[in-house]
């Protein structure tokens, strides 16, 4: 069985910021679409400025898996949109929220929560410890790797207790952060993903593809 994914971004900082434009110049979508290729893989992409942020209700009914990379314009997605993309979550359509993708307005929606946390903006590295080795997301991964530059999030995080914590991530100053979270909600199953600050090329790594 094929499995259908769609990639959103809101696609602000590489219209934005040249900088982020040459380091991802096909929009960050491009690049983690390009990681997901795969025979068994159908992928698209869709950015908040296409017609209903490209997330119709013909998309989203033909999405298994919806990957989400958001960062500043979380509060410009469309009310009805974010609805319509949590009622397909409840119909059982997978939902993966990338970085900043856990201020979105269907990942807040699904958690009850703020979903806010403690940040710093240092270009540290980052070490991510796999918490779960049992977990399918981490097959093939080594028991930890290193993200060499990055934004810091630690905790607390403002989310319900998760079902299952993949990763921890550890920082140079010290903090720690559930970096790969996993819930279900009605049929749905969710994975909030933390690596994926928009300044480091992070969509390149072979351990975060």
């Amino acid at each position: 069985m094929t499995v259908r994914i769609t990639v959103w971004n809101e696609n602000i900082h590489e219209q934005e910021n040249k900088e982020v434009a040459e380091r991802y110049p096909k929009g960050i979508h491009g690049a983690i679409a390009d990681g997901l290729i795969d025979n068994d893989l159908t992928v698209r992409t869709a950015t908040l400025q296409e017609p209903d942020h490209g997330l119709t209700e013909d998309t989203l009914g033909n999405t298994d898996v919806l990957i989400w990379w958001s960062h500043c314009a979380n509060d410009e997605v469309a009310d009805e949109v974010a609805e319509r993309v949590v009622k397909h979550v409840h119909d059982g359509m997978g939902f993966i929220p990338l970085h900043s993708g856990k201020n979105s307005k269907p990942f807040i929606r699904l958690m009850g929560t703020t979903c806010n946390i403690k940040y710093r903006h240092s270009g540290e590295t980052e070490r991510i410890w796999v918490a779960d080795p049992g977990h399918p997301i981490t097959d093939g991964l080594p028991e930890s790797f290193e993200v060499p530059s990055t934004e810091m999030y630690g905790e607390p995080y403002d989310i319900p207790e998760p079902d299952r914590t993949v990763f921890i991530s550890w920082f140079e100053g010290g903090e720690v952060f559930r970096s790969g979270v996993c819930y279900r909600r009605g049929r749905g199953r969710i994975f909030a993903f933390r690596p994926g600050h928009e300044e480091y090329p992070i969509f390149f790594q072979d351990e975060i593809r």
